[in-house]
């Protein structure tokens, strides 16, 4: 027997077990909450059902997309720390959160980044997406707001990564969001010899998705760590001992794959020529850079790519904002 409220076969069910008109009550439930302000209770009872179930509607209601809430963007644009933000780096915009729960404020940060993005957007945009699990989660989290003649585009060529986290899903996810065209970098991210990776970039497909690439006149990035636990090491694109010689040379950050010190300077490394992705050059003469900074871990990171001029808008939560203000470039 299914309990109370409860989902069987992927579907909500009442007390009752009755399910016949379940998609209907779904949208009844999530009409008189949302816009009628009925309470729990209140809509259990008109709809004939027991509380538990009416939570469970309302979770499967937003679930599905039907109902997504979302807080004004510019409440946190204009805060006093965003407005110093700005000031002190500046950029165009910042968006700043409240940080609450430590544990769950790099959770706030891709949300609010999720859902200030398409207000960033316009008509004939090209998006260049960067990867690993704060984009991928953005994406994830992205409203499927249609954009018209919106191109994603795939920053970074592929290499192995966690699950979901790689390259070409973030793009593609975000691209289905928005109803975009996807152009994927079908190469690896890493090859083994330059003049093979020099060959595979002059081949015409390759070619012409490169110049996607360059082309793009707005990008949504994270800037990551140098540690040994960061996704540029579990990527495997770079060993534990040549990544800890550049953090004892002063790279603190990396931006698509590539290093830069406390003030944003790249690093080049040797393996530089057998990398196909977007440049670091490229990405600082981006009109648009947006930079979505989540994990107080990655403030050191977050700084060097403000100090580097790589963003022009930022997401962030209110202790990296006051960690960055502390000092600023």
């Amino acid at each position: 027997m299914s309990p109370a409220g409860g989902v069987r076969g992927g579907r909500p069910t009442d007390a009752e077990g009755r399910g016949p008109r379940q998609d209907e009550a779904i949208v009844e439930a999530a009409w008189c909450y949302y816009h009628e302000g009925l309470t729990q209770n209140e809509i259990a009872q008109r709809l004939g059902v027991s509380r538990a179930s009416v939570v469970n509607y309302l979770a499967e209601a937003r679930r599905r997309d039907y109902v997504r809430v979302s807080l004004d963007t510019e409440v946190f644009r204009g805060s006093s720390l965003a407005r110093r933000l700005c000031a002190a780096y500046d950029l165009r915009e910042a968006l700043v959160v409240p940080q609450g729960d430590p544990e769950r404020a790099a959770a706030r940060v891709i949300r609010a980044a999720a859902d200030w993005l398409p207000e960033l957007l316009e008509p004939g945009d090209r998006l260049g997406v960067a990867w690993g699990e704060t984009i991928y989660r953005l994406a994830d989290a992205a409203p499927p707001v249609p954009i018209r003649d919106l191109t994603v585009v795939q920053l970074l060529g592929s290499r192995p990564a966690a699950p979901g986290f790689a390259a070409e899903a973030c793009s593609a996810n975000l691209a289905r969001r928005f109803d975009a065209l996807c152009v994927n970098l079908h190469v690896p991210l890493l090859l083994s010899d330059r003049e093979l990776c020099a060959r595979l970039k002059a081949e015409p497909v390759v070619a012409e998705q490169l110049r996607a690439v360059e082309s793009c006149n707005k990008v949504v990035f994270a800037a990551g760590t140098c540690s040994d636990d960061s996704h540029i090491a579990h990527t495997g694109l770079m060993d534990a001992d040549t990544l800890a010689g550049m953090r004892d040379a002063g790279a603190v950050g990396v931006i698509c794959g590539r290093l830069i010190d406390a003030q944003g300077r790249p690093m080049p490394l040797e393996n530089e020529d057998r990398i196909i992705g977007v440049t670091l050059a490229q990405m600082a003469a981006k009109p648009v850079g947006i930079l979505v900074a989540a994990g107080a871990a990655r403030t050191e990171a977050t700084r060097a790519a403000l100090i580097g001029g790589f963003a022009t808008h930022v997401v962030t939560s209110s202790d990296i904002a006051e960690r960055l203000l502390d000092d600023p470039a």
